[in-house]
């Protein structure tokens, strides 16, 4: 029977698309592959639809394909593309690193066939006619204007394809704050004290006026208030004022409104390489205005237009005002609720009654949950349940339902709150559009009650369908649709085949064990959807001196970092609320779990690993994971596993010994030197110093046995360094307040401890026409004649912030700016010999080393003007990073490589290997 087709509508116009794409592509991942066809929609800048490239999906960020980087790529166009391919816009060469979203191509803006052209570019352009015809039900990822706004979900009716979540109605209320305040006020449900403040009063009133909405708000809210945009998700815009005065009272409202005033004393103070940081931070959605912007009643679309503006501008004025067409027209002020902040999913049953699944309470390390803390692990804690009274917990369940039926949502929503010391339970920010990133509560909360990502996308899926069949008019024209998916899901119940069971090993005890969780979690789902494989996750936890491996529970791998699942582990704590509330979800859960839910981790010796497993994805990062122990004992235990043998791990997880190694090979690396505590105790600054004078400055110091950047750290002076080496050498489990203001980083931060420091030569351009950070996956095969040999992958050009990619770009999704494949040349036979050159050299630094089975090399690239290419060697990873947003995915899809089936590639080699 013909699997149904699901249309993954992701991307859309609001400032909070980049989420919207992250979260698509979770959704195309997780859906299960026995009763889905995954069909990825995107919608542009522009509202346009089109069917993406699956190559395209797994992108780190929208800009990285749309628009497209090289669209003129293609030299010879086909006749049938010919005229299309004359409408392709010609893209701005962007300087500094800049990348823009559609909408800074102004030729594009009014001109609907250059927008089809470049479509056409990453996919299938679709008209709302052809989607119809295409799949059998829409799932919305889509956030903000157009997408939880009830527009998309009047557009889908009218064309009479079911769809995900919430109908028109709610999904209008569900988005606008100031809506929702007055209704919750109306029915005396649960509301904190807020005011609103429309878009043209505020800039309509003079000082005077402004002055006294302070002071009113000042002693309305007793000096502690939050003002936040009232359609905006994700954090943006909001700002939480205590004590304020009346200048960043203003500012907060501005950037509420999304206007920036930039002085000119300020603007002049910075250095060419700060007003270039500070422009990418103001065009990013996320945190700033984004492109285009108005300037003195002109639109500016570009970033290097905004920047020469602002320069010549600011020569002879004292301010300039920015301002973003998409803005607010609306704010509110709220009172500060002082108490314990929890965020709950509800989802309907059957019958469409409301469930309050476990809430979670957000443990923040500032005042504010924003962006960078809601989406990249470590950074924020989340405790699921709230750790509250049982009958306080109960409270705050039946207010997210009492909630959820008032403003009439249907199928799932999620509901943000407080709780006060007293049990006062307050509500805002009802999202009919959840976050479904791997780490959401969207997820984490469903795992509480057995539901892994795949079934909890099932469940949804199927009380959607009946929320539309039981409340729209017409629903009966899905009936059919219904009956055929209980079909074809009984059929997968029933049918089940034989799974190759594979241990993932996650977590740890370095600094990178966050990453690690993301990878392992990545794996894991990616294998739990498929039909071939039963993943079996395993916690790592201990010191240097022994590790300690636990079976995990669903619940438990879905905790939000390394730290949080360790203590659950070590610490377990009986929680009968908790056992409540799952044995209340059993009736919503029996159509999607087989068999009996475990709750609980259980600590297995390594020896029994064999007695459960056929091989094991190592998805650990640094030791004991990268440095061969782990390998070694696999090994002796007859397990395939990912990435290299125990010999070439010991050196590739030593950053030192890697480049003494390759420089004795004759490659080309940094001059490096290794210093150590004990030299540092004894020489102090004179150390810094004498280090300083060898090396030259710029310097870049970094721990020898750490990836994912950690504590790398670009020096500029002897004093820096010194002070740096006194963080990384510090004897307490914190760096102190006057070390962390000394180094500008925050004291939440975590910075590890060493007993060495890794010193290197700033890698720069050297009189090289061109030169750009590149960094480049490779696959390992076996032949029938049982001979290894390499596929390496085209290299990803990795755009830095600044001088040192940081872990968000890296890791964050939407965050980094990477270029598949990188830029050598503009002239193609250039770029296929350069590229060509640069793979060659980094496969025999991989034979050289002797990794097998995956890795991932980065480097340095200088191109000189006479063809010479050098290629510097900054570090080989043996175990990279497979987070959903790495860029080893978008150089293995080039290759043709869907991420499942580049993972099921890394384990046959393992499997081979063993044979």
């Amino acid at each position: 029977m013909q699997k149904i087709r699901i249309g993954i509508l992701f991307g859309g116009q609001s400032r909070e698309r980049e989420v919207s794409f992250a979260g698509g592509r979770t959704v195309y991942d997780n859906l299960d592959k026995r009763l889905f066809e995954a069909i990825p929609i995107f919608i542009d800048s522009f509202g346009n639809f089109c069917e993406l490239q699956w190559e395209c999906v797994y992108k780190g960020s929208i800009r990285d394909f749309y628009p497209p980087a090289q669209i003129k790529s293609h030299p010879e166009p086909s006749h049938q593309r010919a005229r299309d391919f004359a409408h392709l816009p010609e893209l701005p060469m962007l300087q500094y690193g800049f990348q823009v979203y559609a909408e800074s191509v102004e030729s594009l803006t009014n001109d609907p066939i250059a927008q089809h052209a470049l479509l056409q570019e990453i996919g299938v352009p679709l008209s709302i006619e052809m989607l119809r015809d295409r799949i059998d039900f829409a799932f919305l990822a889509l956030h903000g204007t157009h997408g939880e706004d009830g527009s998309i979900q009047g557009l889908l009716e009218w064309y009479g394809i079911p769809y995900s979540g919430s109908g028109i109605m709610a999904s209008a209320m569900g988005v606008n704050k100031a809506i929702q305040k007055d209704f919750q006020t109306i029915a005396g449900l649960y509301v904190n004290a807020y005011q609103s403040l429309t878009k043209n009063a505020w800039f309509q009133a003079d000082e005077l006026q402004k002055k006294a909405w302070f002071l009113f708000y000042a002693a309305e809210f007793k000096n502690q208030f939050v003002i936040k945009p009232a359609h905006q998700g994700s954090s943006l815009g909001v700002s939480i004022l205590k004590n304020p005065d009346f200048k960043s009272f203003c500012e907060a409202v501005d950037l509420a409104f999304f206007r920036l005033r930039i002085n000119a004393k300020d603007w002049l103070s910075l250095g060419i390489e700060e007003k270039i940081r500070f422009i990418k931070q103001l065009c990013d959605l996320r945190s700033g205005l984004g492109l285009p912007v108005i300037v003195n009643e002109s639109i500016l679309y570009l970033p290097e237009a905004l920047l020469s503006l602002i320069d010549a501008y600011l020569i002879d004025h004292s301010y300039i005002n920015l301002e973003s067409p998409d803005s607010e027209s609306m704010v509110l002020i709220e009172s500060m609720i002082h108490g314990k902040e929890f965020s709950c999913i509800v989802v309907d049953d059957e019958q469409g009654h409301p469930f309050a699944l476990p809430p979670t309470e957000i443990l923040k390390n500032g005042d504010l949950f924003d962006y960078r803390s809601k989406y990249l692990p470590g950074l924020s804690k989340k405790v699921t349940p709230i750790d509250v009274l049982p009958a306080v917990l109960f409270a705050i369940r039946q207010a997210c339902c009492s909630l959820y039926t008032h403003f009439g949502f249907e199928v799932y929503a999620r509901i943000d709150g407080f709780v006060t010391e007293e049990g006062t339970v307050f509500l805002n920010d009802p999202n009919t559009t959840s976050g479904m990133m791997p780490s959401s509560f969207f997820f984490h909360q469903a795992a509480e009650i057995g539901l892994n990502p795949s079934a909890f996308l099932a469940l949804i899926y199927f009380n959607s369908l009946r929320a539309r069949i039981r409340n729209h008019p017409k629903g009966n024209r899905h009936l059919e649709l219904l009956k055929r998916s209980e079909t074809i899901q009984k059929m997968a119940a029933t049918h089940s085949s034989a799974k190759k069971q594979i241990a993932i090993m996650m977590g740890g005890y370095s600094f990178e064990r966050h990453i690690s969780m993301e990878s392992g979690r990545n794996i894991y789902e990616k294998l739990s959807s498929s039909i071939e494989f039963e993943p079996i996750p395993i916690f790592l936890t201990g010191n240097s001196h022994q590790y300690r491996l636990f079976r995990l529970p669903l619940n438990m791998m879905l905790k939000d970092n390394a730290d949080d699942i360790r203590d659950k582990i070590l610490h377990p704590q009986e929680n009968l609320s908790l056992d409540t509330i799952r044995k209340e979800s059993e009736a919503l859960t029996c159509s999607y779990v087989h068999g009996e839910i475990n709750y609980n981790p259980e600590e297995i010796n390594i020896e029994a690993l064999p007695n459960f497993c056929e091989g094991v994805f190592i998805a650990l990062h640094g030791r004991p994971g990268e440095d061969g122990t782990l390998q070694k004992d696999l090994a002796r235990l007859n397990l395939y596993f990912n990435g290299s043998l125990s010999h070439s791990a010991a050196i590739t997880i030593n950053k030192f010994e890697t480049n003494k190694t390759l420089h004795k090979l004759g490659f080309l690396v940094a001059k490096h030197a290794m210093v150590n505590k004990t030299d540092w105790l004894e020489e102090g600054e004179l150390l810094a110093e004498s280090i300083c004078q060898q090396f030259g400055l710029p310097l870049i110091a970094k721990p020898a046995d750490d990836g994912c950047s950690a504590a790398v750290r670009k020096i500029s002076s002897a004093s820096e360094l010194n002070w740096f080496m006194m963080a990384l050498f510090r004897e307490s489990e914190q760096p102190t307040k006057l070390v962390c203001e000394a180094l500008d980083i925050r004291i939440e931060d975590e910075l590890p401890r060493k007993s060495n420091l890794l010193i290197e030569e700033f890698i720069q351009k050297s009189g090289a026409a061109h030169f750009l950070e590149v960094t480049c996956g490779m696959l390992t095969h076996t032949n029938p004649e049982g001979e290894i040999y390499y596929e390496i992958f085209e290299p990803s050009e990795s755009l830095a912030e600044s001088a040192i990619l940081s872990l968000e770009e890296k890791f964050l999704a939407g965050q980094g700016q990477n270029l598949t494949p990188s830029r050598f040349s503009r002239n193609p036979k250039e770029q296929v010999r350069i590229s060509g050159e640069v793979r060659k050299t980094l496969e025999s630094v991989a034979k050289a080393l002797d990794v097998t089975g995956y890795c991932r090399i980065d480097a340095f690239v200088r191109i000189f003007e006479d063809g010479k290419v050098e290629t510097v060697i900054i570090e080989v990873n043996s175990l990279p990073g497979m987070t959903p947003a790495t860029c080893i995915y978008h150089q293995a899809a080039i290759n043709g490589y869907k991420p499942f089936e580049f993972i099921r590639e890394i384990l046959k080699f393992g499997e081979t290997r063993k044979m």
